[in-house]
């Protein structure tokens, strides 16, 4: 029988997160933190850019009015 590769997201922090994960290692599952690879500011520009989460204005007059600077 081959083995399995299955994902589960644990909140370490917590009191029951860290008995499971002292649990899954004493019966020797093999563990491995799996870390979100971080965004350039490019990245997340071009993101904003595609999700519409930017504003266009007109001159640096009407930007400043918008913030109400």
């Amino acid at each position: 029988m081959g083995m399995a590769t299955y994902t589960i997201t644990i909140n370490e922090r917590t009191t029951s997160g860290k008995a499971l994960i002292a649990y899954l290692q004493a019966l020797g599952v093999l563990l491995r933190k799996v870390t979100p690879e971080k965004k350039s500011s490019f990245e997340r520009s071009q993101e904003d850019i595609r999700e519409g989460r930017i504003e266009k204005f007109a001159s640096s007059e009407e930007m400043f009015q918008s913030l109400g600077i």
